[in-house]
């Protein structure tokens, strides 16, 4: 089993699991359907391919750079009748910055990891409003496991933000998919993607549970100045 590691930054991100009609919510963190969209995306995959074996992974984040969220009220016109639409209200995270990572396979993960390094469709960050401000790619973790990667990454948080809060004692909160039989788990969220068909969308339950860990940043000696 290997692990994909992902870096999730850009001016904005919406990270939806429940979002109907005229009001599109995100959550605090990416979920499971939105990076598999992406992955799924990476590869070439149509909207209404089989998801199953990309499903099967097992999936965590770790939120490194919170973010501020927002709300924008958008209108729009019917392509053809020119008619006005309903408003509506799409929420945002501005300037956030997460891990996600997959496991699986060998196989699976390596041709995903080359996906990633050469995207038939462009990745986005929720939706297609929102690309990533840095390259996605953090490498491929052979024979580890996930909670472990997750835990022992660099912090990779903007440096504005770091310096802001260097002297605090500062703690990501990680998010992983609970393996079956696992009573850690947390709560549950429907973002386990079964079809991304537009004609059928459908999601199952997912459970998550949550730990938390001391990051620890790359060195920056900037840091120890307090006019940086």
């Amino acid at each position: 089993m290997s692990v994909l590691v992902l870096r999730l930054a850009g001016p904005l991100q919406s990270w939806g699991s429940s979002a109907r009609f005229a009001r599109r919510t995100t959550e605090t963190a990416p979920t499971k359907s939105g990076v598999i969209g992406l992955l799924a995306g990476a590869l070439g995959r149509e909207r209404d391919a089989d998801l199953s074996d990309l499903a099967a992974l097992r999936f965590g984040v770790r939120i490194d750079q919170p973010g501020t969220r927002i709300a924008d009220l958008q209108t729009a016109h019917h392509a053809d009748t020119d008619r006005s639409m309903p408003l509506s209200h799409r929420f945002y995270l501005a300037d956030a910055v997460f891990l996600a990572a997959v496991q699986g396979e060998d196989a699976l993960i390596d041709r995903l990891h080359a996906a990633v390094r050469a995207p038939v469709f462009l990745p986005y960050l929720g939706r297609r409003s929102c690309p990533p401000s840095l390259p996605i790619d953090l490498g491929v973790h052979p024979g580890s496991d996930l909670r472990k990667v997750l835990e022992e990454q660099a912090w990779c948080a903007s440096d504005w933000y770091r310096r802001r809060h260097h002297r605090d004692t500062e703690t990501l909160s990680v998010l992983i998919e609970a393996e079956p039989g696992d009573g850690q788990a947390e709560y549950s969220q429907r973002d386990q993607p079964i079809t991304f068909d537009p004609r059928h969308r459908r999601y199952a339950l997912r459970n998550v549970s949550v730990t938390t860990v001391t990051p620890t940043p790359d060195h920056d000696p900037t840091q120890l100045l307090d006019g940086a």
